[in-house]
């Protein structure tokens, strides 16, 4: 489905992140993760894919974020997609108890990263007519209590993928998001710690969705490969949720 395409991947070391980028080397694709933690080489060759580079990456510095991908271009001479991946939940904090800096950190990271992975692969989608996905959250959506900073990250990166979509719409660029619920990631586990009854929120995530218990990252990874692949040629502006139907109807979650 992506055979020989040029993925770019943010926040690929672990979680959903590395479930997408093994999914999209097992579709064809060449892979490039930029990642805040270094990948170790052996970790890296787990990828079947034919060439894949790992750059340790601070998304929130923009000079780091255009060095990353000028090496891509030297590497592999184009990008067909990128997909923003990268980001944080902490801390679980209704809004008035969050503080400046993790207000700031938070937007900065899940947002205003975005910004900067555009800003400097833009002109190379162009020529490539590619694809821009952006990992959200069923959150942006359904809202989640306790929880304030991080939904607020998610709705901008849904209202960011419409206004994308239709600004790079003339270029051919399409601009998707995909929407998970509840996902067992070590970005979840953690935020579970940070519940007052943590056995409580475990049963809670485990039933939040209809079609079974929490699944681990590569539903979200099969999802993302269709979405850059052709097979969505005509699929823009889209967020779609694979969250096994957490948002669907009232239910009593014993």
């Amino acid at each position: 489905m992506l055979h020989d395409k040029i993925v770019v991947l943010t926040g690929g070391a672990d979680g959903i992140g590395w479930e997408c980028a093994k999914a999209y080397a097992r579709a064809g694709a060449n892979v490039c993760i930029l990642d805040k933690n270094p990948i170790p080489v052996s970790r890296l060759n787990e990828l079947q894919a034919k060439q894949k580079i790992a750059i340790t990456c601070n998304l929130i510095n923009e000079a780091e974020v255009a060095a990353a991908m000028t090496t891509i271009i030297e590497k592999f001479g184009r990008i067909d997609a990128i997909h923003n991946n990268a980001g944080i939940a902490h801390p679980s904090k209704t809004l008035d108890q969050t503080s400046d800096q993790e207000w700031d950190l938070l937007m900065n990271i899940n947002v205003k990263s975005i910004l900067y992975t555009t800003r400097h692969t833009l002109a190379h989608l162009k020529e490539s007519q590619g694809c821009i996905l952006n990992t959200s959250s069923l959150t942006a959506t359904i809202g989640q209590d306790n929880h304030a900073a991080y939904v607020a990250t998610k709705g901008a990166i849904n209202a960011l993928t419409k206004a994308m979509a239709l600004d790079y719409a003339p270029y051919k660029i399409r601009v998707n998001a995909v929407s998970p619920a509840a996902i067992n990631t070590p970005t979840l586990q953690s935020w579970s710690k940070e519940q007052p009854d943590q056995e409580q929120m475990q049963h809670y995530l485990d039933n939040l969705q209809p079609l079974g218990n929490m699944p681990a990252g590569d539903v979200i990874a099969d999802a993302c490969t269709f979405l850059l692949s052709d097979a969505a040629r005509f699929i823009t502006g889209t967020i779609l949720p694979v969250s096994g139907g957490a948002e669907l109807g009232y239910r009593t979650i014993i």
